[in-house]
């Protein structure tokens, strides 16, 4: 067994995005070739309504999967092919844009105003750039949970990890996305495929993931962090990229360690992109505009949600 050392340590940025919503990006909107197949992930976290409830209006995609999952508050979806629906806490939102779709994404606070939640872009390769869109809607109830000997509890959103498999199904790129959760001062291994490109995104307690011979430090939020000598444990919004090995090893803190770890098969194709939308060529990136320009973006009218009768 061999541990994956630790490629790159990055902390997430605060943006805006949509009508105004301020969240933290922990990667996106540059060279994502590390992170193939995936092209963004955001955390957007927050307890102040004003800065969350313009949400995201009307707007295209084609070309990916936006995978949006919930912690707290909830988040109101209506898309071209006629779903509609809203996700709460441990919810799971997965959506195929293929050739085309236009949708809308509203968060909502719990009762003390709370919104929490993830969204992460997965690329499709050229061979479904153009598939029929396709929503999955996943409850709380529906998410495997496991919890080994040790209090270590895993969420299995998508894929198969510890014999459990999610209820996320028919992704192109095969990924594995699972929430966990570290006892206190406990030290967990977790496997990973060699052959996949891996990530940690921390987002509660704080703890050191492991280099191959020793724990390695992980920037933390405190500000002008990049200015002094890192600190010894990964705190909320902390991203750890993973590179080669077949397994990942954490040291919870005292408080213990909440992290998404999400792993795909890299596709290795080019990657045309321009805001919602993710091509292959520049011309195709071109098309999609023009498309959108003249009113036929949308190929697909609508229809029922995956897995309905």
């Amino acid at each position: 067994m061999s541990i994956r050392p630790v490629k790159r340590l990055i902390r997430s940025k605060p943006t805006t995005e949509g009508a105004g919503v301020h969240l933290r990006r922990a990667f996106g909107f540059g060279n994502t070739s590390e992170f193939d197949p995936f092209l963004l992930l955001d955390d957007f976290r927050n307890d102040v309504p004003e800065d969350y409830l313009a949400g995201f209006p009307w707007h295209p995609h084609r070309g990916i999967e936006t995978i949006t999952y919930v912690l707290a508050g909830t988040v109101e979806h209506g898309d071209s092919m006629g779903n509609r629906g809203a996700i709460a806490a441990g919810d799971v939102q997965w959506m195929t844009a293929g050739s085309g779709i236009i949708h809308q994404e509203m968060p909502k606070g719990d009762h003390a105003g709370r919104m929490h939640g993830f969204q992460l872009w997965a690329n499709l390769p050229a061979s479904l750039k153009m598939t029929p869109p396709r929503y999955q809607e996943v409850t709380a109830r529906d998410i495997p949970q496991i919890t080994d000997d040790d209090g270590t509890h895993v969420r299995v959103v998508c894929g198969n990890f510890w014999g459990q498999t999610g209820p996320v199904d028919g992704i192109a790129t095969d990924p594995i996305y699972v929430d966990v959760s570290v006892a206190p001062g406990r030290r967990k291994t977790l496997p990973v495929e060699t052959t996949r490109h891996a990530f940690a995104y921390v987002f509660g307690g704080s703890g050191k993931f492991c280099n191959a011979s020793e724990p390695l430090s992980v920037p933390t939020e405190p500000v002008g962090w990049l200015d002094t000598a890192p600190p010894s444990a990964a705190d909320n919004r902390s991203l750890v990229l993973f590179d080669r090995g077949d397994e990942v090893v954490v040291q919870a803190g005292d408080e213990g360690i909440r992290f998404l770890l999400v792993s795909g098969k890299p596709l290795e194709e080019p990657v045309a992109w321009y805001g919602p939308i993710v091509m292959n060529t520049q011309e195709q990136l071109r098309q999609a505009f023009t498309e959108l320009d003249k009113g036929t973006f949308l190929k697909e009218g609508k229809s029922k949600k995956a897995g309905a009768e």
